[in-house]
């Protein structure tokens, strides 16, 4: 196959990404999290005050907002409690400003997922650069087959949220250090710092590349080197350099942030840091980011690092969910194993097993013979793998010991480069014997991967591969954004229209506003509302995510209310919306 003709594929690929995405998002109603990041993103551009959600860095909300900006019309909510007095009062605000002032709401969210949509065909683009400079054409092009009808990345790259370009920041936040490591020149400095930057301003998540980059930069310095003093030498002399990348990335990092603090009055900066840290595990950090929060020109960076005070402060807190017939708020170990393992197609992992037979097998001695020197040997010539794997292998542990399981798309950072290694593998081991045979073998897998995400179009969020029987069995294993995120509303608002339906109870969890699309259809209903106020016959709409929650056993230690959704078993769903919202009839 010609450069050329591995271009046009490419290119063909990424239309594909683009078409499919923006063909798929405008029939999904917001998301939970995009009621919160959009409307924030509006407030820091138009009111350049940073008040609302700054547990997420700015910059990806920002961009979902610019479109916005030219939607003649919409208004602020100024003067609501939201905004003018609670602390971070970001999903009151938010569903404010997108369904009761009058704004057009599926306008707005629409045209705010657009760059979200370019973002993703961007991670294409560099997934297939990173791929061909490393590991050459065949594997840039496999591993863009494999980015292009993967559920996840079409599910979540038309949402405003973080994921995606978390796993963008880090792709290339990587790319451009090894080129650093390899020549520690100025533009390779200065290209390192903007690109960590990028990923520090998207999510604090990415905070991961500092100690990351650091593990490298000892790793780099060590196969290097013939004895201690140059392996002294080099690490003393990349830390230097590493020291000014750090320099260039937190200027901008405060560049960007001030913006965001100049219309932020002082005194609420430091009142919100105060109430919202009083419970953190490290009491003196709130005492030193408000006092730093009073030299007016570190409040830029006092902000990015209460943001990323309050993730830790979350996450060690967890986060209320259904799971495998359990609900619980502590998280459970094998959460994100088994989420993986049923929300990845399934070819996909038969690829990945094979890969690692095949790199098992290139091992011709037993590893524990000549340990350093073999590998001292191997990650001079594979570093670009090895960097990689130490990512995916870092990033895994953290997501392990994590109470807070928050979905497949916490796992989005490690899939390109999961997909790059695999693509490697592969691509190499596609040669004699059995070339033909091989190759043929890889086109029926990824034709089957191909046919199974166009069958789920447009549901890709609720995409569950053959391990678990598909989409149609997946809440029986998790929901919230695996399967049920709110997606699925304005389907309902079509489905009660078809069948003239004059009134429906509806108990819905996501981003959306059901009386706001029903209007004197809906009547509200929530879970722990007692059956004798449901007023028979009628018509019930429960979210996924709502129904399971109301059905799990809760776990050793989970003192919220449970089991309210039980009462149901006594039915059977009527219709079934999109996956995400069950539809009973009551009588």
């Amino acid at each position: 196959m010609s450069n050329r003709q591995v271009k046009i594929i490419a290119t063909c690929l990424l239309i594909f990404v683009f078409l499919i995405t923006i063909l798929s998002a405008r029939g999904d109603s917001a998301t939970m999290d995009e009621v919160a990041h959009l409307p924030a993103g509006y407030s820091y551009l138009t009111q350049k005050d940073m008040r609302l959600n700054p547990e997420h860095p700015p910059l990806i909300k920002d961009l979902a907002a610019i479109p916005l900006l030219f939607i003649k019309g919409i208004n602020f909510p100024s003067q609501i409690k939201d905004w003018a007095e609670d602390i971070n009062g970001q999903w009151g605000f938010g569903f404010h400003f997108l369904y009761k002032m009058g704004n057009p709401a599926d306008k707005m969210i629409f045209a705010s997922r657009i760059p979200m949509i370019l973002m993703l065909v961007f991670l294409g683009f560099f997934i297939f650069k990173t791929g061909k400079e490393y590991f050459g054409e065949k594997a840039a092009l496999l591993a863009l087959i494999l980015f292009s009808f993967s559920p996840t990345f079409l599910a979540h790259g038309r949402l405003v949220t973080t994921d995606i370009a978390s796993a963008l920041g880090i792709l290339i936040s990587t790319y451009y250090f090894l080129a650093f490591l390899e020549k520690p020149k100025r533009k390779n400095i200065i290209l390192t710092g903007v690109s960590l930057a990028f990923a520090l301003l998207v999510k604090f998540n990415t905070f991961l590349l500092i100690p990351y980059f650091g593990v490298l930069i000892v790793i780099k310095s060590m196969i290097e080197s013939f004895d201690l003093n140059t392996c002294f030498r080099n690490f003393l002399s990349y830390c230097l350099n590493f020291i000014l990348v750090l320099a260039v990335c937190f200027f901008c990092v405060w560049l960007v942030y001030l913006w965001h603090v100049i219309n932020y009055p002082p005194d609420l900066q430091i009142r919100d840091i105060e109430v919202l840290m009083s419970s953190h595990q490290i009491p003196m950090l709130r005492v030193i980011l408000v006092r730093l929060a009073r030299v007016s020109i570190l409040r830029p960076l006092v902000q990015y690092f209460f943001g990323l005070s309050m993730v830790f402060q979350r996450a060690s807190f967890g986060h209320t969910t259904y799971f495998l017939g359990e609900v619980s708020a502590a998280g459970w170990r094998n959460y994100f194993p088994v989420v993986y393992s049923i929300k990845v197609p399934l070819s996909f992992h038969i690829l990945t097993i094979v890969s690692l037979l095949v790199a098992s097998l290139r091992i011709k001695e037993p590893f524990w013979r000549k340990t350093w020197p073999r590998f001292k040997s191997w990650a001079k010539d594979h570093f670009e793998e090895l960097s990689f794997l130490f990512f995916i292998v870092m990033y895994w542990m953290s997501s392990l010991i994590s109470p807070l399981n928050i979905g497949v798309r916490h796992l989005l950072p490690v899939f390109p480069l999961t997909i790059l290694l695999v693509s490697k593998v592969i691509s190499e081991s596609l040669s004699p014997p059995y070339k033909k045979a091989k190759c043929l073998l890889l086109t029926m897998l990824i034709l089957w991967q191909a046919a199974s995400v166009i069958f789920i179009y447009p549901y890709f969020l609720s995409y569950f591969n053959e391990i678990v029987g598909g989409p149609t069995n997946g809440h029986k294993y998790v929901v919230n954004s695996n399967l049920d995120w709110g997606q699925d509303l304005k389907r309902l608002v079509k489905w009660v229209e078809l069948n003239n339906i004059e009134k429906i109870y509806v108990s819905y969890f996501g981003g959306g506003d059901a009386e706001y699309y029903l209007k004197e259809k809906f009547m509200p209903w929530w879970g722990t509302r007692p059956e004798s106020e449901f007023e028979k016959p009628n018509y019930l709409a429960v979210s996924a995510s709502s129904l399971q929650g109301g059905k799990g056993i809760p776990s050793p230690g989970f003192n919220q209310d449970a089991g309210f959704y039980l009462w149901l078993d006594k039915y059977e769903p009527i219709s079934r919306i999109g996956y995400s919202i069950f539809v009973y009839y009551i009588d």
